[in-house]
């Protein structure tokens, strides 16, 4: 026996007592997720045991990299991971799911290591596991936070089911430019939205209780200017000022804080010329030290050895020296700390207390899941099992994805749909398209499981004959596959346009093929793909009767179809439940209330656009030419942040304004449904700040609220302003609220409404 086992037992058999006693002293039914005090003697009671290589395993993070069911990997990347697993130099993995995968590398972790310190197992549950909800994007459009929490309870169920105990959701990064194709991921262009509905989607993966074995730990992501990569192009250099980035990048990450996130990521782009995995004014200046972030920071897949590329670093030890003094606490897949991590501390180059630091935060979040008191409380074979696509969670993904639908353009009344109508076609690809309409992000889910558009038609009437017309693509696509996109074959036009002469209606269903939006898929063109755009064309000149249904990932430029066709709905990505969704909306079974949460521009060169702009010195339309504008386009969106219409209107009258109480400044208006039939309405309030120290937007959305009215019905809807609302952050990063005026707009979307003013003193 080697003279070193007795001392291997001795210190396994002190730290299994240690947190044996502790789990004795928070047995009682108290919260462990706000057990601070108790969370915190049990982190420094194994802090304290490791060894410095100990403390820099857990800060490293790797891909799955074998099927733990088979023979131990001999060779390659996969035999150094599993040397690196059993020496305890792994903290987390991700990629790995299923209770049999996920149980054999814990078991290793906690069997084979010294200290038997749990792994965490991390994946992209972006929006649902198996049951797929819409797409982020789409799921913002429904402004209904109550659904959208619930969607990420769904998905935080379905996830842990499998051994996924953490999610790299949400992406709170505010988006301008939709030729980046992550916009899908995210809830749109507005800060304050976006703060909200991060926040939702927090609480629902975390839950109330992080020691439950259905909820999962969130990463908010991805900090930070991620979404503002210059040209939309994914990767790309981000270049913004400092009051865009205190007043609209930042806000979501810190109202995720405050929503007690776990965990987050920094970004892939390089902002002030730093990048952000090294970036210390973003990781230790603001997140830990301002807002006082106790969670753990992880990088961005390889994010840390891409500042070699970026030419921040020479090499993987500076790296890991730039990375860990900037406050990037876990490596994922850089091989950066576990090899040069060590050799920095001895050396003198990373102070042993930031090491110490980033460790704790890690074990924090463990002991906060539960696992140090149950490392395989996620692998219950018997809930796998269950996984199933359960009828509740259906019902949810339903609920959610009928809300998020956006209805465009009703000028001929053409929905909705009688079911009694005859003679209608049905043409297009992604009609007949199970596995589109899952979008981008579904690793758990089966592949052409969503009910399609057809299907969920099918269940209204038969009334109808289908033709492809086009295809959107040519080949097969995968995730990491660039689309191939057709923008030649038009041999199935001559059927659909023979097909449309003898309806009465056309519905055409367009847009972009599920893996088009995504990470890595910018565009610079919005337009409908490939000869989607000559078919919808060549279809109206045979009938005009045309309903256009959308299925994309970001917003489109689609100004012919704007002045043509007399029906457009926006239906996105939808997830499994699209079809049903879809039917149900253009039935009338569900009256459509989603709004846009990122404007539709009318031409690609607009972008980027958004409602919240800063007004120019000279602001126009002016009879002269020196005024800011195109000479070949409209400044206005094509559809404005916030729209969205109805199949019945809605009257907004008696705007009231009282700010005899300063602190809490009172909006109030009547809603009044005059339509024939009952209806959601989303009523937004923006402010303009007309003067101040730092120029504002003309407009900004300060608050909203979904209500339900019936035909005939009158609702008064109220708003309070405090300071929250009315301030602002400084070039300095200090948040101030200045005296002055202020313009009101209480309405149906950030362009039409009942306008006011008042006087903050």
């Amino acid at each position: 026996m080697s003279s070193k086992k007795p001392v291997i037992f001795l210190s396994v058999f002190f730290c299994t007592i240690t947190f044996l006693s502790y789990g004795q002293q928070s047995a009682a039914p108290t919260n462990a997720y706000t057990s601070v005090k108790n969370i915190e003697a049990r982190v420094d009671s194994v802090l304290k045991l490791m060894t410095l290589e100990e403390k820099v395993g857990q800060m490293n993070q790797y891909n799955g990299f074998w099927d733990a069911t088979g023979p131990a990997p001999k060779e390659g990347n996969a035999q150094l991971k599993y040397q690196h697993l059993t020496k305890g130099l792994v903290g987390a993995i991700l990629n790995v799911r299923g209770v049999t995968e996920v149980r054999k590398l814990q078991e290793i972790a906690v069997k084979q290591t010294r200290l038997g310190i749990p792994l965490l197992f991390g994946s992209d549950v972006i929006h649902g596991y198996k049951t797929l909800f819409p797409i982020p994007l789409g799921e913002s459009a429904s402004w209904d936070l109550e659904a959208i929490e619930r969607s990420a309870r769904v998905a935080a169920i379905e996830a842990s089911a499998v051994g996924i105990n953490w999610t790299f959701a949400p992406m709170v990064d505010i988006t301008r430019d939709a030729r980046w194709g992550r916009v899908m991921e995210g809830a749109g262009e507005d800060p304050y939205l976006g703060s909200i509905i991060g926040a939702t989607r927090i609480k629902g993966f975390q839950g109330t209780d992080l020691a439950a074995s259905n909820t999962i730990i969130a990463s908010v992501k991805h900090l930070a200017a991620y979404g503002f990569a210059e040209a939309g192009r994914d990767y790309n250099t981000a270049d913004v000022g400092t009051s865009t980035l205190y007043n609209i990048i930042l806000p979501p990450f810190k109202a995720a804080v405050d929503a007690n996130v776990r965990t987050v990521m920094n970004s892939f782009n390089v902002l002030n010329g730093i990048p952000s995995t090294a970036n210390k004014f973003l990781q230790r200046d603001i997140l830990k030290g301002k807002w006082k972030f106790d969670g753990f920071v992880v990088s961005d897949w390889s994010s840390g050895a891409e500042m070699i590329d970026h030419g921040f670093a020479k090499d993987l030890s500076q790296v890991t020296e730039l990375s860990v003094n900037a406050g990037s606490d876990m490596d994922m897949e850089s091989y950066a700390y576990v090899k040069y991590l060590q050799g920095l501390v001895e050396s003198g180059k990373v102070d042993i207390a930031l090491v110490d630091d980033a460790v704790k935060r890690i074990l924090r979040v463990k002991f906060e899941l539960g696992l140090f008191d149950d490392p395989y409380k996620y692998c219950d074979l018997k809930k796998e099992k269950e996984l199933i696509y359960h009828p509740d969670h259906l019902a949810a993904a339903l609920d959610v994805a009928k809300k998020s639908i956006v209805l465009l353009k009703n000028d001929k009344q053409l929905l909705p749909l009688k079911k009694t109508q005859k003679n209608i076609a049905i043409i297009g690809a992604l009609a007949n398209d199970k596995n589109s309409p899952l979008g981008g992000w579904r690793i758990g889910s089966d592949d052409s499981s969503a009910v399609s558009f057809l299907e969920g038609f099918k269940k209204y009437t038969n009334n109808f004959k289908y033709s492809k017309g086009a295809d959107v693509i040519t080949a097969p696509i995968a995730f990491a596959v660039e689309a191939s996109v057709n923008e030649t074959d038009k041999s199935g036009f001559k059927a659909a346009i023979e097909l449309a002469k003898k309806s009465s209606v056309v519905i055409m269903v367009l847009g972009e093929q599920g893996f088009q939006t995504g990470e890595g898929r910018s565009r610079t063109k919005l337009d409908l793909p490939g000869v989607q755009q000559q078919l919808l064309e060549e279809v109206y000149k045979v009938n005009k009767n045309i309903i256009l249904v959308l299925m994309n990932g970001r917003p489109l430029a689609i100004p012919w179809a704007a002045e043509h066709i007399p029906a457009i709905v926006e239906a996105w990505q939808l997830g499994t439940e699209t079809g049903n969704a879809i039917a149900q909306v253009l039935f009338g079974d569900y009256n459509p209330g989603g709004k846009l949460t990122m404007s539709f521009p009318r031409s690609v060169g607009q972008v980027p656009i958004y409602y919240n702009h800063y007004n120019t010195g000279r602001p126009g339309p002016k009879k002269e030419v020196f005024w800011s504008h195109y000479g070949d386009e409209s400044n206005q969106p094509l559809y404005p942040f916030g729209f969205g219409l109805s199949y019945t209107s809605f009257d907004y009258s008696g705007l009231h304004i009282d700010a005899a109480d300063q602190s809490k400044i009172k909006v109030s208006i009547t809603v009044k449904n005059t339509g024939k039939v009952s209806g959601e309405e989303v009523v937004q309030l923006y402010i303009h700040d007309k003067v101040a120290s730092v120029v504002r937007p003309v407009k900004e959305l300060k608050g909203f609220k979904k209500i339900k009215l019936e035909p005939g019905e009158s609702r008064q809807v109220a708003f309070v302003l405090t300071d929250a609302e009315l301030g602002f952050f400084n070039n300095e990063g200090q948040f101030i609220v200045e005296p002055g005026d202020f313009d009101i707009l209480v309405g149906t979307n950030s362009q039409q409404g009942v306008s006011g003013s008042f006087t903050r003193r």
